[in-house]
């Protein structure tokens, strides 16, 4: 529904433009604009005898951040057009507008903007008025922003727009609404701390309630972009803060959509707290929303990250949960096909490969289990090859050996030889300088395997056994990890009960 926001003495008039058109009452509300305050939305529109027709700032994010002129005649065909272009019928909008091709001009730029068609720069005009000089630097930075195409992308005439703009804004609100596309524009160019500064002062200098909260949700994204294991509790702190926040306000507002896609930034937060519960109860109402709105892509990314919550908490002593990790990524796996999405739809197979190997079942029913993983890690390791992606390669390799050696009669085939493979594989990645913690676990991992090649009863193994020890030592020098000197310290005394058992065997032959 179209709100058209106007003044007592209008009301009547305004109305009588919108009856005259065929049921175009239906979707438009002609509401006086002392009884209630305009919604910051696109599909609202504020009507004045004196100033014409003024844009509300869409604050709900419900169209192209382009600025109108600050007024617009009120005249049937343009009121009218406005309103077609906001309805999406843009060709009653360019038939209306005929007598006036600089508003035309306007209309299709939206157009355009809407539907991801480049566009020129120079298409933009303007009288140097100062919010005509104002909108001219901030449309000229949306257009360099999202209009571009490969070959004409300009990021520093984009920044040099943004930052005119600013300098320019008439107020407060304004200079908010620049900023944040701005924020926005550095966030894509991973310039984060220039994106945080610009936001901290734009919250300071906003009018309104909608602008800040908008600004503090784009805040989040940049602190989401941040978060580096080891998590820095200040930050976890202010994003759970800004969350809810954030999220309270877009309950109030009815804005289901844009709830959700927070309730997964909370959940992943929540996560990396280790407050799986918390975690879990945040995608859970994310994946409920999305249902509802029918919102399948966006569903599939919710029941992937729900698969890697309850993966996560899976590994954490809590098996019981490989199950509905399975169901989560299967999910997924409905969108993020190999044709449509194969870095997802690779990812989600490495997860599935760990769960097919460690999810609990019936003795007997482990071999198919251990048939499925395998053939999920070599759908992983079909897209994350050593060339394109080292590092996902590693890891892949890494799980996959780990894996091999867990899958039934692994002792008796050659799983176990497949696994040490992989673990070479991983090692030759995984190098100390770039990648010291993941190369002790590799390393660590290797040598746990190697316990169940028989090292004792047959003396040729002692080179196997030197080449254990020496792993060991390395890892210890590569990570102060708690996890990682425990590991090594139980490796060690196995290690030292295993040389002497090898000297005695020695002594008696």
């Amino acid at each position: 529904m179209i709100k058209l926001y106007t003044t007592t003495d209008l009301l009547a008039a305004v109305q009588s433009i919108i009856d005259a058109e065929p049921r175009l009452n239906e979707l438009v509300e002609v509401v006086n604009l002392l009884q209630e305050n305009p919604e910051p939305s696109t599909f609202n529109l504020i009507i004045r005898s004196k100033t014409g027709i003024a844009q509300v700032l869409d604050w709900h994010n419900v169209a192209p951040p382009y600025l109108l002129p600050e007024e617009i005649d009120l005249k049937p065909e343009n009121l009218l057009a406005l309103v077609y272009a906001k309805l999406g019928n843009y060709e009653r909008a360019y038939e209306l507008l005929q007598g006036d091709q600089v508003l035309l001009n306007e209309i299709d730029i939206i157009n355009c903007l809407q539907n991801g068609i480049p566009l020129d720069p120079n298409r933009l005009t303007s009288d140097f008025n100062p919010f005509e000089e104002y909108r001219f630097c901030h449309n000229s930075a949306i257009l360099h922003h999202y209009a571009a195409t490969e070959e004409t992308f300009d990021p520093n005439k984009a920044h040099y727009f943004y930052r005119e703009a600013l300098n320019t804004a008439p107020n407060g609100e304004f200079h908010a609404f620049t900023a944040r596309q701005f924020a926005i524009f550095l966030n894509d160019a991973g310039d984060l701390d220039h994106a945080e500064h610009l936001l901290e002062k734009a919250i300071v200098e906003a009018l309104s309630d909608d602008a800040i909260l908008e600004l503090k949700a784009t805040q989040v994204g940049i602190w989401m972009k941040k978060l580096i294991a080891p998590y820095d509790p200040a930050l976890l702190d202010n994003l759970k803060t800004t969350l809810w926040e954030v999220l309270q306000h877009y309950q109030k507002q009815g804005r289901s959509l844009e709830e959700s896609l927070l309730l997964i930034d909370a959940a992943q937060v929540a996560n990396y707290s280790d407050s799986f519960a918390e975690s879990l109860g945040y995608i859970n109402r994310a994946i409920d929303i999305l249902r509802k709105e029918e919102q399948v892509e966006l569903l599939a990314q919710a029941q992937y990250r729900r698969g890697v919550l309850l993966y996560t908490w899976a590994k954490n002593d809590n098996p019981q949960f490989f199950r509905p990790a399975m169901e989560s990524f299967q999910g997924a796996l409905n969108v993020f096909t190999k044709d449509t999405a194969p870095d997802v739809f690779a990812d989600i197979h490495q997860y599935l490969g760990v769960i097919y190997a460690e999810i609990p079942d019936e003795i007997k029913k482990k071999s198919i289990w251990a048939g499925v993983s395998s053939a999920s890690f070599q759908e992983a390791l079909a897209y994350f090859t050593k060339e394109t992606f080292p590092y996902e390669y590693a890891m892949v390799c890494n799980n996959y050996a780990n894996a091999l050696s867990k899958y039934p009669e692994a002792v008796h085939s050659d799983n176990l030889d497949k696994a040490v493979f992989y673990y070479a594989e991983a090692l030759e990645v995984r190098k100390a300088p770039e990648w010291p913690l993941e190369r002790a676990v590799t390393l660590l991992n290797y040598v746990e395997t190697c316990w169940f090649l028989n090292l004792q009863g047959n003396g040729s193994n002692r080179a196997l056994y030197e080449q254990m020890q020496d792993m060991v030592k390395e890892a210890e020098s590569l990570s102060d990890d708690a996890q990682i000197q425990a590991s090594v310290k139980e490796q060690m005394e196995r290690l030292e009960k295993l040389e002497q058992a090898l000297k005695e065997e020695g002594a008696q032959m």
